[in-house]
């Protein structure tokens, strides 16, 4: 079974929401938008107080190549275009819509027929970007990176193949699972796509063998496009990791920082962004609502919910039930690399890809002890790092080493931390070194310039 080749570890999956269908979250009595949903320049709000949307109307356009424009999810009036706090416990700036109706934009086709690459022959790999580009969709899988940028490879790069992550390695996450038990054939054509797209003649779809349903569907529905492979993957954490992903599906390594998997050629995304793709490009649909999981060992109804984008957590989190009297803590995403929320009203973004509620055992942290010189983090550590060491350069701040040593190759995976015997807050020192030594490369790169 492939699986890649340094590193790695396996925590309890915790899998309580497997096998439960997508339901469709409630509409919310108001909507918030943050203009900052992707990695980049954040979209620039082109709505004002009082204005009426509808579901799919511009509320934000994008402010640059590397950025990504914001539609509506609901249908209503705006109430106010102002600052909203968001997941990285930052005001940003939103706009508020106060929900009436269900009202679509009349471009946007609502039906569930299949739409195939065969049935668009005048797709060639412009127009799909272009759609794709308008539509804001970004990468699903939680980096939110714009997924045009991705698919526009730089001068003197070229793709040889396209990698889908469909290995969901974060525990308790089941919403890519739960999308391809229900929408296979949609996403295959956006694969279809995507490879368009970028102009290459095969693709490869990597799930972790913990899902053998959705691998046999997988299989199944993609028996009609032999360029394209389904690989069963070995269930090992950060499998979903750019990096990680090609090395097991491939068997090539991406360099160190700046390299990118063009690099080795190869373009990557998210299944949840492969199925956004399709309804961009076939069904004109912009990027208004994902699959999101809620879920907790205490939580009454651990969830799949296909919820609008704008939508607060504190709602979905009562259509699951409600918050348990036990809880400990609300993470954004999943446990390894999901950061804790200090409000369940936030709301929902394209990023948004779980919500997990730890009760008060599991979010209290064990006591730190003095580091044993056991090596477990170097083991785990699927960047060949030394966690220890580049933890111990952040805490100093001995910036230069922490460079040399290669803090910025971190991926942030976590599993130096969740590996340390003696409970060491590795990952957090990590985070604010690498942090920092990136904002200081910036500046001596623009110093450079000037």
């Amino acid at each position: 079974m492939k699986t890649f080749s340094m590193g790695g570890v396996h925590p309890e999956e915790n899998k309580l929401s497997a096998g439960c269908p997508i339901r469709q979250a409630a509409l919310p009595k108001q909507a918030v938008f943050s203009m900052f949903q992707h990695i980049g320049a954040p979209a620039v709000p082109v709505v004002k107080k009082g204005d009426v949307v509808k579901v799919g109307t511009l509320l934000g356009e994008a402010n640059g190549f590397v950025s990504a424009p914001i539609y509506s999810s609901v249908s209503g009036k705006v109430s106010k275009v102002d600052v909203a706090l968001d997941a990285s416990d930052t005001r940003r700036m939103a706009v508020y819509v106060d929900v009436e109706g269900d009202e679509w934009e009349d471009s946007i086709d609502r039906s569930t027929d299949l739409v195939k690459l065969s049935d668009r022959p005048e797709l060639d790999s412009k127009a799909i970007i272009d759609k794709v580009k308008a539509a804001g969709i970004v990468g699903m899988g939680g980096a939110t990176f714009p997924c045009h940028v991705k698919l526009c490879p730089p001068p003197g790069q070229k793709a040889e193949c396209v990698i889908i992550n469909a290995v969901e390695c974060e525990p308790y996450l089941t919403a890519d699972h739960s999308l391809m038990l229900e929408h296979a054939a949609e996403i295959l054509v956006g694969v279809k796509l995507i490879m368009k797209a970028v102009n290459v003649q095969k693709g490869y779809i990597g799930i972790e063998n913990n899902k053998p349903d959705a691998i046999r569907l997988m299989k199944e529905t993609a028996a009609e496009y032999p360029d394209i492979e389904i690989v069963p993957l070995k269930v090992q954490y950060p499998q979903g990791g750019e990096k990680q992903l090609i090395d097991a599906v491939i068997g090539r390594q991406v360099p160190a920082p700046p390299a990118i998997p063009i690099n080795v050629g190869a373009v990557v995304q998210n299944v949840g962004t492969a199925f956004a793709i399709y309804e961009a490009v076939m069904k004109n649909k912009p990027l208004i609502s994902r699959v999101i999981t809620v879920t907790g060992k205490s939580l009454k109804n651990p969830s799949n919910l296909m919820a609008r984008l704008g939508t607060p957590f504190s709602q979905l989190i009562d259509e699951c039930g409600g918050l348990p009297a036990d809880t400990g803590k609300i993470i954004g995403g999943g446990p390894m690399m999901g950061k804790a929320l200090i409000s369940t009203d936030i709301p929902m973004t394209k990023g948004s890809s779980g919500l997990l509620i730890m009760n008060d055992k599991e979010a209290r942290r064990a006591k730190v002890e003095p580091c044993i010189r056991c090596a477990k983090c170097v083991g785990a550590c699927p960047m060949g790092l030394e966690p220890y060491l580049l933890s111990t350069l952040s805490s100093q701040h001995v910036w230069d080493r922490a460079e040399a040593e290669g803090i910025t190759s971190c991926i942030e995976c976590g599993s130096c931390a969740f590996t340390c015997p003696s409970h060491r807050p590795l990952l957090d020192n990590i985070r604010l070194g690498k942090t920092t030594v990136m904002g200081i490369i910036r500046s001596r790169a623009a110093a450079a310039k000037s």
